[in-house]
């Protein structure tokens, strides 16, 4: 099965690190990536997260990618109701001048925060309603064919910066059906409605000026290790950390006897729900996962989040993912 592969990163900031740390990790983990043949790696904004470090998401995108030489490199996504379309037009454009060929741009409509959070940024509640129109004066700044007479993108007009609409609901698999723009389901987290996203996706796309036909992208969490009982404690301590990530707001913390009783409480129920969609084990295992997972899904690719509580842990992840997936390009 050519199945093509590529990675959510969101510059986890493990335990006993700190942010620069992290994305000194992100740049090892996207070079480990082109090594061993995904197609692309993305970077989530996220804000007033203590355990994630990519909310400057073009900065970060740009450092990387000045560390690597040809790997795709992008957002996934910029949450876009938190900027102006012209904004992040110029970002991307930018990037797409000093990296050509090599810059995608992944949207999304959610906050990426909580309500506190979105006043900080000066966000208006009612700013995701007008998400539609965003998307499409930000492709006509991309485009070069800016709908707002007058105002263009410098750098990135012209740039055909690749658009993609994220999401976890129906909106964004209609969304990008209408615009005619490929469609990444946030199954990696939010799999309630998998299924139903990518098949009204399918079923109502229209062809538009990036793309012909459809192209679903699904996302999925990997633990691969040497054995199955690495992978396994690996999982739980991913696991330990989203309960710091989800309910650790205002620098609570938690030990980890706290959180293992947060797992097996109501809320704990909540996150193995989040990672229903997980293939954790050795890489014969991994890999019969997630081809099962790429038909059950009806992906066209499949976007990794490789869940370790180690840098090196993560890494080796990413690596007997790829063999055991046949990615690794000839040498």
């Amino acid at each position: 099965m050519n199945l093509p592969l590529s990675i959510l990163d969101l510059a986890p900031i493990n335990k006993g690190q700190d942010a620069g740390e992290a994305i000194a990790a992100s740049v090892a983990l996207a070079r480990q990536a082109e090594t061993f043949g995904y197609r692309r790696v993305w970077y989530a904004e996220h804000h007033n997260m203590a355990s994630i470090a990519s909310s400057a998401t073009s900065v970060l995108i740009a450092h990387v990618a000045a560390h690597t030489t040809s790997i795709r490199l992008g957002a996934g996504g910029v949450m876009l109701p938190n900027h102006s379309p012209l904004t992040i037009a110029e970002q991307f454009g930018t990037l797409a001048a000093i990296h050509p060929g090599r810059i995608d741009l992944g949207l999304g409509r959610a906050p990426g925060s909580d309500q506190a959070t979105m006043y900080a940024l000066r966000r208006d509640a009612s700013s995701s309603d007008r998400f539609p129109q965003d998307v499409l004066e930000l492709q006509g700044y991309l485009r070069g064919e800016t709908v707002v007479a007058g105002v263009n993108a410098v750098p990135g007009n012209g740039s055909d910066v690749p658009l993609y609409i994220l999401g976890s609901s129906l909106f964004g698999a209609r969304l990008a059906a209408a615009l005619g723009l490929p469609f990444a389901f946030a199954s990696h987290f939010a799999p309630g409605s998998l299924h139903d996203a990518i098949s009204i996706y399918r079923e109502e796309f229209r062809p538009g000026p990036q793309l012909d036909a459809p192209h679903a992208i699904a996302g999925v969490n990997v633990v691969a290790a040497d054995d199955l009982a690495t992978a396994e404690a690996e999982l739980h301590l991913v696991k330990r950390a989203r309960v710091g990530a989800l309910f650790g707001r205002g620098g609570r913390t938690f030990t980890d006897e706290e959180a293992d009783l947060v797992l097996e409480s109501d809320a704990g129920r909540q996150i193995e729900q989040m990672v229903r969609y997980s293939a954790v084990g050795t890489p014969d295992a991994v890999r019969d996962y997630l081809v099962d997972f790429a038909r059950h899904a009806d992906a066209d690719e499949l976007i990794i989040a490789h869940q370790a509580s180690s840098v090196t842990a993560r890494l080796r992840s990413v690596q007997l993912t790829a063999e055991a997936m046949d990615t690794v390009p000839a040498r």
